[in-house]
C-alpha cells in the first residue's frame, strides 16, 4: 500500500510538472486563441451592411492605405535585412586513422616499460588506463610507435599531413567541394605550431584561391573547435555568399611526455590521434543539402583567475622534459566555467517554464531561505542530443551530475572516448558522428555541443537538424557502430 501510494504520487507530481510547463510556454497561444475567436464571433454576428458602415467609419482613403503599406514594407525590409545571415553545416568528415595505428593496452603498456625505468610512473600510468575508459582501438601516430618514440618535426608534419589531408578528402567526396570555393579557412591545432603554418600547408596542398581568408588557432586547448567555428561564423556574418572550411585537430607525435612527474604524464594515457574537416556556408542555395543551422555559440574564458589559468599548463619539469601539466582543481574549474555558461546560455535556449523557476528559485534563496538549494534547469528540454567534449571519463561523469542527464543523453560522449579516445577538439564531431550511425538525428533536433580547454575555457555550439539524417555508410564508424554501446567497467585490470 505505502509503495502505491508513493507511485501515484509521483505520477501525479509529473503530470503538475508537465501541466505547468504546457502553460508557461504556451501562454500567448492560449491568451490569443480565446480573444481572436470572440473577435470572429463578433464579426460574424454582424450583418454585411454593418460591416460597411464600420469600414466607412474608419474613413480611410488611398493615402492612407498606401502609406500604410509603404511603413508595412519599410519595416519589414528592414528587419530582413538586420537579421544575421543563417550559417549551416553543409556536411563534415572525421578521420578514422588505419589499424597500423592501433594501440591495445597490452602494447601501450609493454612501450611505456621499454621506454621508462621508473616502476612508479609505470604503476601510476597503468592505473589511470585501466579507469580511463578508453578502449582497445584507439589510435596514436606513427612516431609514438617507435621505441622511444621519435618526436621530430618531419615526425609532426606527417601526422599533420595524414590527419588533415584525409579528412579534407573525405570532405571532399561527399559534398564535391572544390579549392576554389572555398572562400574561409579555419585551423585549430593547440600544441603544434609550425612555421609555415597549418592553415598554409592547406592552401598549398588544394591549390587555393590567393585571396583567400586564412586563419591558425594555437594554444587554445581542446575547446578551439567552437572557437573555430564561432570565428567561421563571424567572417560569414560579413561575406556574404562565402563557404567556409574549418579543420580541427591535435597532433600528438610532438607531445609525448618522457618524464615521471604525475599531472604530466596523464595526456599520454588519454590523448590519441583524430582530426575533423567541417563545411560551413551562408549561401541560401546550400540550405537544401544542410544537415545542421547553426543557432548559438557562447564561449566563457576564466583566464583572469589564476588557477583556472594554470590548471592545464604546458611546461618543463625538473629533468627539462615538456609535457602538458593536469591540476587535481581541473574538475572543479571546469565545473564553475560550465555554471558561467550555462547562466549565459540558458536563457537562450531553455523554455520559459525552466527560465521562471530557475527565477523564483533565485529571488527564494536571496529573500527567504539561503540554505535553498539552487534550481537546475531541465535542459533536456531544450535539447535532444548532447555532445559533450571526451576529455576523459571524469569529465563525462561530471557533466552527467551537473545536467541531471541519463546514460542514453552521454552515450555519445562515453563511446567516443571508448573507441577513439580523447581526441581533443574534433572529438565532438566524432560524437556527433556517432548520433548519425546510430539513425538517431531527426529534422528538427537540437544539438548542444560542449567542449573545455586550457586557459580555462568552456564553449558551447548549439545546433538544429535540418532534415532527417539516413545511416551513413562511410563515416568512422561504419565498422563497429553495430558493437555500440557497449558496457565500459569502473576498472578494467590490465
Amino acid at each position: 500500500m505505502p509503495t502505491g501510494g508513493v507511485f501515484s504520487g509521483s505520477v501525479n507530481l509529473k503530470y503538475v510538472k508537465l501541466g505547468y510547463q504546457y502553460l508557461v510556454n504556451h501562454f500567448l497561444t492560449l491568451l490569443l486563441v480565446p480573444v481572436m475567436a470572440a473577435t470572429a464571433l463578433e464579426l460574424a454576428r454582424l450583418g454585411p451592411g454593418e460591416l460597411l458602415s464600420l469600414w466607412r467609419s474608419l474613413e480611410l482613403d488611398l493615402v492612407h492605405i498606401l502609406c500604410s503599406a509603404f511603413l508595412v514594407v519599410f519595416v519589414g525590409t528592414v528587419y530582413v535585412m538586420s537579421r544575421p545571415r543563417p550559417v549551416y553545416l553543409v556536411d563534415y568528415a572525421c578521420y578514422k586513422p588505419p589499424a597500423s595505428c592501433r594501440v591495445p593496452f597490452a602494447t601501450f603498456m609493454e612501450h611505456t616499460r621499454l621506454i621508462s625505468d621508473d616502476d612508479k610512473s609505470v604503476r601510476f600510468q597503468t592505473r589511470i588506463l585501466e579507469r580511463s575508459g578508453l578502449g582497445e582501438d584507439t589510435y596514436l601516430p606513427p612516431a609514438n610507435h617507435y621505441i622511444p618514440p621519435n618526436p621530430s618535426m618531419e615526425a609532426s608534419r606527417a601526422e599533420a599531413q595524414l590527419v588533415i589531408f584525409s579528412a579534407i578528402d573525405d570532405l571532399v567526396r561527399r559534398t564535391g567541394l572544390k579549392p576554389k570555393d572555398i572562400d574561409i579557412l579555419v585551423v585549430n591545432c593547440s600544441l603544434f605550431s609550425p612555421t609555415p603554418s597549418l592553415s598554409a600547408m592547406i592552401i598549398n596542398k588544394y591549390k587555393l584561391r590567393s585571396n583567400i581568408r586564412s586563419f591558425n588557432l594555437s594554444g587554445m586547448g581542446c575547446s578551439a573547435g567552437l572557437i573555430s567555428i564561432d570565428l567561421a561564423r563571424d567572417m560569414l556574418q560579413v561575406h556574404p555568399n562565402s563557404n567556409a572550411l574549418v579543420v580541427s585537430t591535435e597532433i600528438i607525435t610532438p607531445n609525448f611526455y618522457q618524464g615521471s612527474r604525475r599531472d604530466m604524464l596523464l595526456p599520454n594515457c588519454l590523448f590519441r590521434m583524430g582530426a575533423a574537416a567541417i563545411l560551413l556556408s551562408n549561401r541560401r542555395r546550400e540550405a537544401r543539402r544542410a544537415k545542421y543551422r547553426l543557432v548559438h555559440v557562447v564561449r566563457t574564458h576564466k583566464g583572469a583567475d589564476d588557477r583556472a589559468y594554470r590548471c592545464v599548463y604546458q611546461e618543463e619539469d625538473d629533468q627539462g622534459f615538456s609535457g602538458i601539466s593536469l591540476s587535481k582543481e581541473l574538475m572543479a574549474i571546469a565545473g564553475d566555467a560550465l555554471k558561467s555558461n550555462i547562466t549565459t546560455i540558458g536563457p537562450l535556449v531553455l523554455p520559459m517554464s525552466e527560465q521562471l523557476l530557475f527565477f523564483f528559485r533565485l529571488v527564494g534563496r536571496k529573500l527567504i531561505n539561503k540554505t535553498w538549494k539552487p534550481y537546475i534547469p531541465d535542459f533536456k528540454l531544450a535539447f535532444e542530443h548532447f555532445c559533450i567534449h571526451a576529455g576523459g571519463r571524469a569529465v563525462i561523469d561530471e557533466l552527467q551530475k551537473n545536467l541531471q542527464l541519463s546514460s542514453r543523453h552521454v552515450e555519445a560522449s562515453r563511446m567516443t572516448l571508448h573507441r577513439f579516445g580523447n581526441t581533443s577538439s574534433s572529438s565532438l564531431w566524432y560524437e556527433l558522428a556517432y548520433i548519425e550511425a546510430k539513425g538517431r538525428m531527426r529534422r528538427g533536433d537540437r544539438v548542444w555541443q560542449i567542449g573545455f580547454g586550457s586557459g580555462f575555457k568552456c564553449n558551447s555550439a548549439v545546433w538544429k537538424c535540418l532534415r532527417s539524417i539516413k545511416t551513413p555508410t562511410n563515416g568512422p564508424w561504419d565498422d563497429c557502430i553495430h558493437r555500440y554501446p557497449v558496457d565500459v567497467p569502473e576498472v578494467v585490470k590490465l
